[in-house]
């Protein structure tokens, strides 16, 4: 596997440790509101952390059950009928989603405009947030979810869980939560603790938030937080107990016209989801590495197929997690693999301690990772640094998948933005000309007038495949507009994409608006508005680029 890499194993086996203490009531509590064994979130998030991560084309990504599947598993057990009927359309899903890759269908991911992905991240980031107030005053009827609580009716009612936690508040689950928090921010203002690479904050904060309480049970204190609060785990009295929570398919039922239809339902879903998690987690990576969206589809479809074939539930990649896990240091698929087997190590070894933990202690983990997507910041950077048509779409984005669902939400977005676009295209056309890339040549990108998002793919493709120790020349001299998502792809092309591979860049033409030249590292000049531009069809094979050019110099070589 090409991404499996030991270069950051030290921060990858912390983020795996942190992302499994965020995942496992996640895995639990979904299972519990799709009305499916509780055994099976864990076993879908094994499957989702060892196997999906081994296969997976993305770095960062980390898949696991999701909250986004739990209306559609819930109404699928009851019409099915059976628990191991509804596995067998789980295991045909995965079949379609591994067709799905071989199919190339990925690619859709490349249309989806950096806005509405930001919007979605902060709105996920707000919603994680009040979805775990209820935990951290103690009010625990919410059950755990990814983006939004489904009861067992289907409704969505993180709100009015939110105010009646208020009648319900919990003093020691109050002092736990602020114990944690402050313990998690502690780690990264106060310059000592800042200095301590090698300990996960949170996992500091789970340890702290555990002892807190096991003290209030030794003293009796009316503080304890009592069994209903913490971690539930099954725990298995013999091995024969153990064995009975594994499931398999009910293949009897593969002439069952609404098994095919549940398929086709999570398949679709599923898939869907997972691309705008890839695109998310790809935005967050500080490395600005580039997904293979077609590679991930058919690693979902490999792990929903053996996550069925033993009794697990659907699962998609989750950026909650993948989040979770940007934001405590991981660089690599191993820190997704090492997330599964500490899932699977603390089934088999620990699940009485786990049990110790109050969810307020994970609450706190929670709302930390919430605040970070959903920082003021972004909002702030989102308003400063773009225009109307980027900023509104954004902020449309934000309301709706808050108020509505991760997809609902998502796809306004997308509407809105996409009427910004088409109304600035109805001015120029697109045209994009590359050149055969062969090693040692000169690569000529002339981009046209009007460059807008639904270009990003061609440009992405462009870059990804430049042979190592080329030269490419990206020329804006005709351009009147560019697209924020394209100036961007641009940007981290230059400044980590052509490192790798030891390609020389040069750009022309590029417009002080475009604030270019104060984005990129390594820069001699660039040629202004006002200077006398160079065609780039006078610049002959060999032929030394003009100095006005702005250039990208010394840049290390590949490996």
């Amino acid at each position: 596997m090409k991404n499996l890499s030991t270069k950051y194993l030290k921060a990858d086996l912390k983020a795996g440790l942190v992302v499994f203490l965020v995942a496992l009531p996640l895995c639990l509590g979904i299972a519990l509101a799709s009305g499916a064994p509780l055994f099976a979130g864990i076993i879908s998030g094994i499957i989702g952390g060892i196997v999906v991560g081994f296969f997976s084309g993305s770095n960062l990504s980390v898949s696991g059950p999701a909250a986004g599947l739990t209306a559609i598993v819930l109404t699928a057990i009851a019409t099915l009928g059976s628990w191991e009927a509804f596995l067998l359309a789980g295991l045909i899903a995965g079949v379609f989603q591994l067709i799905l890759g071989f199919l190339k269908a990925g690619i859709i991911s490349n249309y989806l405009p950096s806005n509405v992905i930001e919007g979605m991240l902060a709105a996920i980031g707000i919603i994680i947030i009040l979805t775990q107030i209820p935990h951290a005053v103690g009010y625990d009827v919410i059950n755990e979810g990814d983006y939004f609580h489904i009861n067992k009716e289907g409704k969505h009612d993180m709100f009015s869980t939110l105010i009646d936690s208020i009648n319900y508040m919990h003093l020691g689950a109050i002092i736990v939560v602020l114990v944690s928090l402050g313990i998690i921010i502690a780690f990264t203002k106060v310059p000592a603790l800042q200095k301590i690479k090698s300990i996960p904050s949170s996992l500091v904060a789970v340890i702290a938030g555990v002892a807190i309480n096991e003290t209030f049970i030794a003293t009796g204190s009316s503080l304890a937080i009592t069994p209903a609060h913490l971690v539930s785990l099954p725990v298995p009295e013999s091995f024969e107990a153990f064995k009975s929570q594994f499931s398999l398919p009910d293949f009897s039922q593969i002439g069952n016209i609404n098994v095919w239809i549940t398929a086709l339902t999570i398949a679709a879903v599923a898939s869907i989801e997972t691309l705008l998690c890839i695109e998310a987690a790809d935005k967050l990576d500080p490395l600005k590495r580039f997904s293979n969206t077609n590679t991930e589809l058919k690693a979902q479809g490999i792990g929903n197929i053996i996550s069925s074939m033993i009794g697990g539930l659907p699962m998609t990649s989750v950026i909650v997690r993948s989040s979770a896990n940007v934001n405590s240091g991981g660089r690599t698929k191993l820190s997704a693999i090492s997330h599964g087997v500490f899932l699977l190590v603390a089934v088999l070894a620990i699940p009485t301690f786990l049990n110790k933990i109050p969810l307020a202690c994970l609450a706190a983990v929670l709302i930390a990772v919430g605040f970070k997507l959903a920082s003021p910041k972004v909002f702030v950077h989102m308003w400063e640094n773009s225009k109307k048509f980027q900023f509104i779409p954004f902020v449309v984005t934000v309301i709706a998948v808050v108020f509505t669902d991760l997809l609902k939400g998502v796809g306004i977005g997308m509407a809105v933005s996409i009427f910004f676009i088409l109304r600035g295209n109805l001015k120029l056309a697109y045209f994009f000309r590359r050149e055969q890339h062969t090693e040692q040549k000169t690569i000529q990108m002339e981009l046209a007038q009007e460059v807008s998002f639904l270009n990003k793919a061609a440009i992405k493709q462009t870059f990804a495949h430049l042979p190592e120790n080329s030269s490419i020349v990206i020329d804006a001299s005709n351009t009147v507009y560019i697209d924020h998502d394209v100036l961007q792809l641009i940007k981290d092309f230059v400044n980590y994409g052509c490192i790798d591979k030891n390609i020389n860049v040069s750009l022309i033409g590029f417009r002080k608006e475009y604030k270019i030249e104060n984005s990129i590292n390594h820069v001699t000049s660039i040629l202004s508005d006002n200077e006398d531009k160079v065609a780039l069809h006078e610049i002959d094979e060999g032929q030394k680029i003009p100095s006005n050019v702005l250039k990208v110099k010394d840049l290390p070589k590949a490996g």
